[in-house]
């Protein structure tokens, strides 16, 4: 888990020029239990707080305390892309970079 975590994502922002908006989530996990998520729009770091996470009956929680964001309950998973967080329905959350 400790290391560095991102999810890069593209879509279109519904204006009339429909410009491509790419985000970047980025999750970098220390070994006390603790991190820091940023967010990036377009480049632009438009999110950066502190999480907590902890590790119990093989699954991660990652609490965003101050953020209204909820929890994310991952899985690590090992695949031909490399090491993934996935949530309980197979979605990636981030890739190990």
């Amino acid at each position: 888990m400790i290391g560095i975590w991102t999810h890069i994502s593209t879509g279109n922002d519904g204006s009339v020029q429909k410009q491509d908006i790419s985000i970047k989530q980025e999750w970098i996990f220390n070994d006390a239990y603790l991190g820091r998520y940023h967010t990036y729009n377009n480049q632009e770091l438009t999110v950066i707080t502190d999480f907590k996470w902890t590790f119990k009956d093989n699954a991660y929680t990652i609490t965003y305390p101050g953020l209204e964001r909820e929890a994310d309950v991952v899985n690590m998973e090992e695949t031909e892309n490399g090491t993934v967080l996935t949530d309980n329905e197979g979605h990636i959350l981030a890739v190990r970079e």
